[in-house]
């Protein structure tokens, strides 16, 4: 059940045309629920940010002037990722741009069909409303009074937020908290039940009646009405 929230910045709207990746923002999520490890970088794009793109992201040129490269990253970022499932909102676009900067260095590109597209997702959950990520927030509750600016960790955390509620809410990540801790129970008794099972058994012990003990026993034995062994010896 592990999953990565994924969200990019860019200089421009297509990548077959020069524009390039200029952040990117990934969130781990374990059963629907964020696991705190997350994957955030600037890349040097090599070309100049227009305004329009500078004004969406607040990223200008001289920000990312001493930035990293795409290849000085790419191998941090597909580690990260691993094999995960993608959660993408309008999964098409950054997966365009992902692959666009993967086979400019000769990497196997990511296979659309890994991705889990939010914007398809809501249109199917709530069909002719508004699909954007802000639009999804305000219908959830989620506060955006952090998005002054797009910022692909920021996006990435609100849509694991949006993820969540768009998958059942809530409720659907307690049930899955309840199936881990009733496993782990599980695995626990197991393991007590196999440690006593492979316990050598303990040696017979004897334990030896005082006079005063057995005096008092036969006291005790006397003051019973029609034991069972008395009525056992006279029928035989």
């Amino acid at each position: 059940m592990r999953e990565i929230v994924l969200d990019t910045e860019t200089t421009g709207f297509n990548p077959k045309t020069g524009d390039r990746i200029i952040e990117i923002g990934c969130v781990e999520l374990h059963n629907l629920l964020p696991t705190g490890r997350t994957y955030h970088t600037y890349v040097n794009p090599q070309r100049d940010v227009p305004p329009g793109a500078s004004q969406v992201s607040g990223i200008t040129t001289e920000f990312l002037y001493d930035k990293p490269l795409f290849v000085h990253v790419v191998d941090d970022f597909l580690e990260f990722i691993q094999d995960s499932p993608l959660v993408i909102h309008n999964a098409a676009f950054d997966m365009g741009f992902i692959n666009a900067e993967l086979e400019r260095l000769c990497r196997h590109p990511l296979p659309l069909i890994r991705t889990i597209d939010t914007v398809q997702l809501a249109r199917q959950k709530y069909p002719g409303s508004p699909a954007s990520l802000d639009a999804l927030c305000r219908r959830f509750g989620i506060d955006l009074s952090a998005r002054v600016k797009h910022g692909a960790l920021l996006d990435a955390e609100l849509l694991a937020s949006v993820y969540l509620e768009l998958r059942g809410g809530r409720q659907v990540a307690f049930s899955f908290k309840q199936e881990e801790a009733s496993m782990r129970d599980q695995i626990s008794m197991s393991s007590t039940i196999e440690h006593y099972r492979n316990r050598p058994p303990r040696p017979s012990r004897r334990f030896s009646l005082s006079e005063t003990e057995l005096e008092l026993h036969k006291q005790f034995v006397a003051t019973l009405k029609n034991p069972l062994w008395t009525t056992a010896r006279t029928e035989e």
